[in-house]
């Protein structure tokens, strides 16, 4: 076949391109648009609605920078990353939660967001929260959605019984929800069933409230695990509920919190400690006439102090456009669009603008009592501690199962998680 002078000058600027390693991917089409790539968590059709809406209303207005929204799940969500960093074939915009980014972040993989972020978001975001995504000298993470824990009580039982109804401004005391626990049990009802399949967080977090801090930081910056006094209220309570008082549910505690509804709407429970976000669960799911609330857990030394790991957008140390990702996080964060998120996930927005939204602030759903803890609400305890991961599963939750219960006793899950935990952290901190 003969070559024209148009086909020879197009296979040249093929060959330039090629020379030059332009690719496709996620860097850039043909026509120069750059494609990022976002990878959402977002689970809940309404979450899920919610992000799919902001991409595209992003895309609209953003003709020269296209957002592909990608799928990812929090089943599987560390593994999948860590072989996309590896592989290098990482989102650009990566949606996980705060106690995950540690080893991404030491690792190289998620990038410094210090200079990248606007001063609108940093200031719009309380100093507590930008702690739960700052390891060493560097920011790689934006906490944006957040949640306490809190109890989820049939009202019916709660009225019934006479007994007072706890506000955030007057919450009950760990030893009193104890003994409400024990005087809302009997036929055939249990006060409090505690879903601890995973409960190492739900321990730790509650903890707070206590005094409890479980880690140390040493001044060489090594941390060491010493399970104190302020570090056994919270543990002794549910110890107590379930062998003591027999007010707590034992078959619960190796089920995960959507285990336990059918028997909450049954009357099995009158109450279930959950995250803030169960509450559409239980919305969609409770049978017609079913009269539920929320109320804030209980408080300690330290008041309503609690533990949180908030979820988190961060950009791939390796992408190649980080101005164009952390405008588009700009943008998927400003107050408004942070209301709708947090609303699709049944959260908390951490946005102190964001936080002042009529909608959150409604007793309908317990949207009120949730928004009044966000100023409660801390850094993790385990947010920054190398080998968190390997302690949690290999050494804390086979104990903290063990001794919830019954087959150990308190000396030896302090020995257990004092012991056995600060050998396996010292192999991060050499």
């Amino acid at each position: 076949m003969t070559r024209t002078p148009t086909r020879i000058l197009t296979l040249f600027a093929c060959a330039v391109l090629l020379l030059a390693g332009c690719s496709g991917g996620g860097d850039g089409a043909d026509d120069g648009r750059i494609t990022l790539r976002f990878q959402s968590l977002a689970w809940q059709d309404e979450s899920v609605k919610a992000n799919r809406e902001l991409v595209r209303e992003w895309n609209a207005g953003h003709p020269d920078v296209r957002v592909e929204y990608v799928q990812g799940s929090w089943d599987s969500v560390h593994d999948q990353l860590l072989t996309s960093f590896e592989g290098g074939e990482a989102p650009d915009i990566i949606h996980d939660a705060s106690d995950d980014l540690a080893d991404f972040a030491y690792g190289g993989y998620l990038a410094d967001l210090t200079g990248l972020l606007p001063a609108r978001l940093k200031s719009d975001i309380p100093e507590r929260s930008w702690e739960t995504v700052t390891f060493g000298d560097g920011v790689y993470g934006v906490p944006f959605l957040q949640e306490p824990r809190v109890l989820i009580a049939n009202a019916t039982l709660l009225k019934e019984s006479g007994l007072r109804i706890p506000t955030p401004e007057h919450p009950w005391t760990w030893p009193e929800f104890r003994q409400v626990t024990k005087e809302l049990s009997g036929d055939g009802t249990y006060g409090v069933a505690w879903p601890l399949k995973e409960p190492v967080s739900a321990t730790l977090n509650l903890s707070l409230s206590t005094g409890g801090q479980l880690f140390h930081r040493g001044a060489d910056g090594k941390v060491t695990v010493r399970f104190e006094t302020g570090d056994q209220v919270v543990p002794r309570t549910v110890h107590d509920q379930v062998d003591t008082d027999h007010s707590a549910s034992p078959t619960t505690l190796g089920s995960g919190g959507s285990d336990t509804l059918p028997g909450f709407f049954a009357g099995k429970y009158a109450m279930v400690p959950l995250g803030f976000s169960y509450r559409q669960q239980i919305e969609q799911q409770a049978p017609e006439g079913f009269d539920w609330q929320v109320l804030p857990a209980p408080a300690g030394a330290d008041g309503l102090a609690q533990g949180v790991s908030p979820q988190t957008l961060s950009i791939a140390e390796d992408s190649p456009h980080k101005k164009e990702a952390a405008a588009f996080v700009d943008f998927l964060l400003q107050p408004d669009n942070m209301v709708r998120l947090a609303l699709g996930d049944w959260m908390l927005p951490t946005g102190v603008q964001a936080l002042k939204d009529p909608a959150l602030h409604t007793d309908e759903q317990g949207w009120a009592t949730g928004t009044a803890l966000a100023e409660h609400l801390r850094p993790a305890p385990a947010q920054s501690v190398r080998g968190y991961a390997e302690w949690k599963d290999k050494v804390a939750t086979p104990a903290l199962q063990e001794y919830y219960s019954g087959a150990i006793g308190m000396d030896e899950l302090r020995h257990r998680l004092e012991e056995d935990g600060n050998l396996v952290l010292a192999r991060y901190q050499r």
